[in-house]
């Protein structure tokens, strides 16, 4: 009897994917040296997760007999993780939530799981980074006991997906896929190879039990999901949980969604009882003094989210031949053209003077639609005229001195306006100086308006 001659192992490279039946130091299809490794063929566990039982239900079905009834959203008990998501988790989505080391990720999931066990559904947090009972002391910080929520420190891919075969749970998070290896590949945990076969092994559980699954990525320095690309396409979902050290503030935002929008962001405030949501954060960029020179209200746009952002800018005297220009919060580059333009267009002189530029709460302003803000609140400081705290500006600067208009200004005005804001300078003081001078003539009557200059 004539026996099967054994496939000749394949080669692929780990970064595009393109497979050869031979080793070869360069890849063909990139260009890349040294990423083409050999493929291992799944045996044991991933070869009865990869395998599909010939069910009338993954029959190929006309579109029109599709429903959606089978796969509701379920919240996860935390409101602004909802509002990326697009209304909460579906089941069988594979979710990557990535982020800077320290921004609070795990702190964040091991609420969203505390809040999935309290609502009756069993989770398994299975971290690869901390031990059992590291993740016991932040849950008692934080109020996340429960006893529907179980623990697990395992690294193999293996041994996870065997506690997801003993526990049975109806929310999983992996923390992280960076930590994890199976042991059907060769290499470290961490390198692209691993990195691949251990997401899609888990997507192929999520797909296949409709089990929702949360991954944990870390990032690179450039702020890129770490680990080869095709990860972030293999998911269903990519949230980006960002923030400053410097502030409590965080925010998550959805880079990719095939269940709904990416426009959406969710605010939260690092506490030292954990996370916690902050559903209006419109006071969080306001100071709460009294009136100052030199300060202006913007209405950014984080999102769907219209925020207003309070600019400060301070100028004084200098005697160096090159006066300094210091700014935190917003762009220095559109910094150095507004003032240009306030010089040339204006006639406010800055080229004699130290200017610092910064917004509240450590807010990060950098969208075109700051510059009106920031050439009121140094033409302010410039002029000590300072800006009632009832108006807003929100425009972009042309090198012409005219203010352009900005995406979702309606938007915008709704906002100001639902905040208590009376006056909104727009584009449509056509130009900078008539800006100024709507703003120093608000209180004036209309017969004094005609002849007062701007400030």
């Amino acid at each position: 009897m004539a026996t099967r001659k054994p496939a000749p192992p394949a080669y692929v490279c780990t970064e595009c994917g393109w497979t050869t039946a031979k080793w070869v130091g360069r890849c063909a299809e990139c260009q890349q040296w040294g990423t083409v490794q050999e493929q291992a063929a799944p045996t044991g566990i991933l070869r009865r997760v990869t395998a599909l039982a010939p069910t009338t239900e993954r029959a190929a079905r006309p579109i029109t007999q599709i429903t959606t009834e089978d796969a509701p959203r379920r919240t996860s008990g935390v409101g602004e993780f909802d509002r990326v998501l697009g209304g909460g988790i579906v089941p069988g989505a594979a979710i990557l939530l990535s982020g800077e080391p320290g921004v609070g990720k795990s702190t964040l999931l091991l609420e969203v799981a505390a809040q999935a066990a309290r609502a009756g559904r069993r989770v398994l947090y299975a971290s690869a980074e901390e031990s059992p009972a590291q993740v016991r002391l932040r849950a008692e910080r934080t109020g996340a006991l429960h006893d529907e929520l179980y623990l697990a420190s395992e690294t193999d891919l293996a041994t996870i997906l065997g506690h997801i075969d003993e526990v049975q749970p109806q929310l999983v998070i992996v923390d992280s896929v960076q930590t994890v290896s199976s042991s059907q590949i060769d290499g470290a945990a961490g390198q692209p190879s691993q990195v691949r076969e251990v997401a899609s092994a888990l997507i192929r559980v999520a797909k296949d039990r409709g089990l929702p699954i949360i991954i944990v990525g870390h990032v690179t320095k450039d702020g890129q999901v770490a680990g080869p690309r095709v990860l972030e396409h293999l998911v269903d979902v990519v949230c980006h949980f960002e923030g400053d050290r410097e502030t409590s503030l965080r925010f998550i935002r959805a880079l990719k969604n095939r269940f709904g929008p990416t426009d959406e962001v969710g605010c939260f405030e690092m506490t030292g009882a954990g996370i916690s949501e902050v559903p209006d954060p419109s006071g969080l960029f306001l100071s709460q003094g009294a009136t100052a020179e030199g300060t202006c209200v913007a209405i950014s746009l984080e999102g769907r989210r219209a925020l207003p952002v309070e600019v400060q800018a301070l100028t004084v005297p200098s005697s160096a031949p090159n006066p300094r220009r210091i700014v935190h919060g917003v762009d220095s580059s559109r910094v150095a053209m507004v003032l240009a333009i306030l010089e040339r267009r204006a006639d406010v002189k800055t080229s004699n003077l130290d200017v610092y530029v910064s917004t509240v709460g450590g807010v990060r302003f950098t969208e075109p639609a700051a510059d009106l803000a920031i050439a009121i609140a140094v033409a302010g400081s410039v002029k000590r005229t300072s800006v009632p705290r009832t108006v807003a500006a929100v425009g972009e600067l042309s090198l012409a001195g005219e203010i352009r208009p900005v995406t979702q200004a309606a938007q915008r005005r709704s906002e100001a306006a639902r905040l208590g804001y009376e006056q909104v300078v727009d584009d449509r003081s056509k130009t900078l100086v008539g800006a100024l001078r709507d703003i120093k003539a608000r209180d004036r009557s209309p017969r004094e308006q005609r002849d007062i200059p701007p400030f």
